[in-house]
């Protein structure tokens, strides 16, 4: 398969989910530094880094709009930093903003405090398994978030405690999203809508809110 020129990638990506200039500039760094680090560790493959401002930073960009109010974020799964850091690096000049990214990976931590301290996004990194994390030790949150981290059931029950306190859930699910929403337990304290990806119009992003929150 050819993959698109690097600038046009850029381009592509940068049109479908427009930022500021300065935000741009953190991305690039945020790119180069993965360019640089993914050959030491297992970060992202070469066919995906290929298209990585499209297939990752616009993905995980888009989903600031889905919680246009949200300052306080927790990302499971972090991985590489998507949607995580992306999202912090979008934050970066929001007064209070905090990113909390969660990855047991102790390389792919390092990763991603070198991108936090070289872009100043506010990413707060924790090096643990998310079952390890105290929910309330982070509080408070305004969006929960996780890309391709758990089945969506584990994923719901993970992040609901924070759903409960008021936050919103924005959780990609991709083509199988609905399937996914269908397979799910009952749960009549949540309300989920099912959302168009900008980059796939067959891809669906879930947004979960709690019908009835508990107070902090």
């Amino acid at each position: 398969m050819k993959h698109p020129a690097p600038d046009a990638d850029r381009a592509r990506a940068l049109a479908l989910v427009p930022v500021s200039p300065e935000a741009e500039a953190r991305l690039a760094i945020y790119v180069d530094l993965l360019a640089r680090w993914r050959n030491v560790t297992n970060l992202i493959s070469a066919a995906s880094f290929a298209e990585v401002w499209t297939r990752h930073i616009a993905d995980s960009a888009q989903l600031v709009a889905l919680a246009p109010d949200a300052k306080r974020w927790v990302d499971l799964g972090s991985g590489a930093g998507f949607p995580g850091m992306v999202i912090a690096i979008l934050l970066a000049d929001v007064a209070g903003a905090r990113v909390h990214c969660i990855d047991s990976d102790r390389r792919k931590c390092a990763f991603l405090r070198e991108v936090a301290g070289a872009t100043g996004a506010p990413a707060e990194i924790h090096a643990e398994r998310v079952e390890a994390i105290a929910p309330e030790n982070l509080l408070p949150v305004d969006a929960v978030v996780a890309r391709a981290f758990a089945p969506l059931p584990r994923l719901v029950e993970l992040a609901k405690v924070w759903i409960m306190h008021g936050a919103v859930g924005v959780f990609p699910r991709g083509r199988s999203a609905e399937t996914q929403l269908e397979a799910l337990p009952a749960a009549p304290d949540l309300t989920i809508d099912i959302l168009a990806s900008k980059l796939d119009p067959e891809a669906a992003i879930l947004r979960a809110r709690s019908r009835l929150k508990v107070r902090s």
